[in-house]
């Protein structure tokens, strides 16, 4: 390409700043020269074990279980190091005292025969994994993991071989000396956590990490705290998001599945939001209907009276129906939205307890509707409308949600391209021939990646945004449509029948069809297809993703389309373990292979630490890489060596005089 002189000019002046501005890092031809070895080096490491987990929906326990033991990566490493010196019970003892130090030696102390002893071959089995797994780290790394006060004497015995003359007796003194001064204790699970942060590198969210059970709020603490970490959002996710930007829709929505499970625990608890509001409006409106349509699903009955349970169902039958006004009064704002079929509360003959769907007239389980008025069916109520704004208040006020919320857009997407893989939660819309599914605004055509790209803009604009109530409300209607419309790429069905679920006896107004994506997903060439949308390459590419569960028990298996597309939904929430036969997939991508990893259910951290139970997973090898991958192979290799080439390009400007060393 021929430039001009004032092109050319410009972007020299450009490069000479950007120098500049990089020298103040690097201030002179050794800085520059010793951060190019360093970084040289990195690219030569094998690349850090990857971690994908899916559908997590508030089960933080069994979470916690599987990120603190890699999926079954540590115990493989067990295995690997102690498999001939060790008893398989002594490997478990040492794999359940990494997954729960704090607790499990506490435990050990008080039954073995010879305290002292048993710390000191502790510490050296637990030194001894350390060191295979630093071997993919810079030292440098590993003392950003260490805690201060215990540094020194950690690296000394990770990097000091007691194999070697001279030190042999330092190291063992070393060891001695921590145990004689009642210190082993804090060293052993120092090294345990620190197995823990080295076994995997990466952790990968593919959405839903919201609802069902009760620990979503903590799920996101324990990602806020950990070292790296992405998360592709899911529906479930987009709608506490959308409530958190103050969409009524969305709190409706996320209100009515809370009181759907009995689970009141993230909203009241964890994030501080009271539904008194909405427990006195029940009371007083549905004081003598039984609501029986609306009995919470809770997997514990004996944690509620009888009496709870009642509110709960008046409170739950009173917030759908404020969720079907709100979401109808979207529907009619937003029209080329094509959700016209989902305007229900019109349809209702609500003197004869019917209603009309397809031409085929329906009785109504329950035709008890105290606040709709059959002349404006999507109007709120002004008690209605009251409770909407003391809940809207609440959400957008409670700082626990809108930090949560906050790391959600920091570190998440609706889709991300990582190593040549891609990673979404739910699907790319298509239609019946399996071309992309189109959508139309003011004359534009969105599918495919455009599409992806385009509602990712709109869910930041409906939180980011502040000047604007237009744009703002645009988007907030987009995150709701993201959460339930049939084009939807998180949701992935032609309709979300949540009123006839409720209201209809015939099942065959509860189906909920899915996205033609799901037929073709089994194929490789449709596989092949998405992957060169995202501009990545067929032959060494995989997409993976979750959102339906792999029905295990039907013979459904998670590698598809002849191992281009991995879904790792194998029923992490307790709901769905009844349909898949197991409790979730997750999946390991390491320096040789991908492993598939498939979890038995998780019942307690007390069950694990007494029984030792559920401690590994059953891993499958999925794919092998040619050769082992180096972190030159990976997206952070490329960025080192983009950090390499700048620097080169300042050490030849200091060299030159063009910029001079400080």
């Amino acid at each position: 390409m021929i430039l001009n002189d004032g092109v050319e000019g410009s972007m020299k002046k450009n490069q000479r700043c950007y120098l500049k501005l990089l020298s103040g890092q690097y201030p002179s031809i050794q800085a520059a020269s010793n951060a190019i070895i360093s970084l040289s080096a990195q690219l030569e490491l094998p690349k850090g074990t990857e971690h994908f987990l899916s559908d997590l929906h508030g089960e933080y326990e069994a979470f916690q279980h599987v990120v603190k033991n890699g999926a079954g990566s540590i115990w493989l490493k067990i295995k690997e190091l102690f498999g001939s010196t060790l008893t398989k019970q002594e490997q478990r003892n040492l794999a359940t005292l990494i997954y729960y130090p704090e607790q499990k030696v506490s435990l050990m102390l008080q039954t073995v025969p010879d305290q002292g002893e048993w710390c000191r071959l502790t510490l050296m089995r637990l030194i001894k994994l350390c060191r295979m797994l630093t071997s993919k780290y810079q030292r440098t790394k590993v003392q950003t993991f260490l805690p201060p006060d215990v540094a020194p004497i950690i690296e000394a015995l990770l990097y000091e071989r007691e194999n070697i003359a001279n030190k042999s007796e330092y190291y063992q003194n070393m060891i001695e000396t921590i145990v004689s001064t009642d210190s082993a204790q804090i060293f052993i699970i120092t090294l345990s956590e620190l197995i823990q942060r080295l076994a995997i590198s990466r952790l990968h969210v593919i959405g839903d990490i919201y609802d069902r059970g009760y620990g979503s709020h903590l799920i996101m603490d324990a990602l806020m705290e950990y070292h790296q970490v992405d998360i592709q959002w899911g529906n479930h996710d987009i709608l506490w998001m959308g409530a958190a930007t103050g969409s009524e829709a969305c709190i409706a929505n996320v209100i009515r599945i809370c009181l759907r499970y009995g689970n009141m625990e993230t909203l009241e608890n964890g994030y501080g939001v009271s539904l008194l509001p909405l427990a006195s409006f029940a009371l007083e409106t549905y004081e003598n209907d039984p609501c029986d349509c609306f009995t919470p699903k809770v997997m514990n009955k004996e944690d509620f009276t009888d009496r709870e349970i009642q509110l709960m169902a008046q409170m739950h039958k009173a917030m759908a129906i404020i969720q079907f006004k709100l979401e109808g009064q979207m529907i009619k704002r937003r029209p080329h939205y094509q959700m016209e079929d989902r305007l229900l509360l019109d349809k209702i003959n609500y003197e004869k307890g019917t209603i009309i769907l397809d031409n085929i007239e329906y009785p109504l389980i329950d035709h008890h509707f105290p606040t709709i008025d059959p002349n404006e069916p999507y109007e709120l109520s002004p008690a209605e409308q009251v409770v909407m704004e003391k809940l809207r208040i609440s959400f957008i006020n409670s700082e626990k949600l809108q930090q949560h919320v906050r790391f959600l857009y920091s570190k998440g997407s609706i889709y991300l391209i990582h190593d040549g893989n891609l990673l979404y939660h739910g699907c790319i819309a298509m239609n019946e021939d399996g071309s992309f599914q189109s959508f139309n605004v003011d004359g534009q055509a969105y599918a495919g990646k455009a599409f992806m790209d385009r509602v990712d803009r709109l869910a930041r604009q409906a939180y980011f945004t502040k000047d604007n109530i237009e744009k703002k409300q645009y988007g907030m209607d987009a995150i709701w449509y993201l959460w339930c419309a049939a084009q939807s790429p998180l949701f992935g069905k032609e309709k979300m029948a949540t009123f006839e679920r409720y209201f209809l006896a015939d099942p065959a107004t509860h189906k909920e069809k899915r996205n033609p994506y799901y037929v073709f997903q089994d194929r490789e060439e449709t596989a092949c297809k998405v992957l060169e949308e995202f501009g990545l390459d067929p032959r060494t590419g995989h997409i993976i993703n979750g959102h339906v569960p792999v029905k295990v028990k039907k013979g459904e298996r998670p590698v598809k389309a002849n191992g281009k597309l991995i879904v790792i939904d194998g029923g992490f929430s307790r709901a769905y373990q009844r349909q898949t036969g197991i409790a979730g997939y997750t999946l390991i991508s390491n320096s040789k292979c991908l492993l598939l990893a498939s979890h038995h259910p998780f019942e307690s951290m007390s069950n694990a630490l007494l029984e030792e139970s559920n401690l590994d997973s059953e891993t499958e090898i999925i794919e092998t890489h040619p050769i082992r991958m180096r972190v030159k192979d990976t997206d952070r290799g490329r960025e080192i060596q983009q950090q390499i080439d700048a620097l080169q390009d300042l050490l030849q400007a200091y060299r030159e005089g063009m910029i001079k060393e400080e």
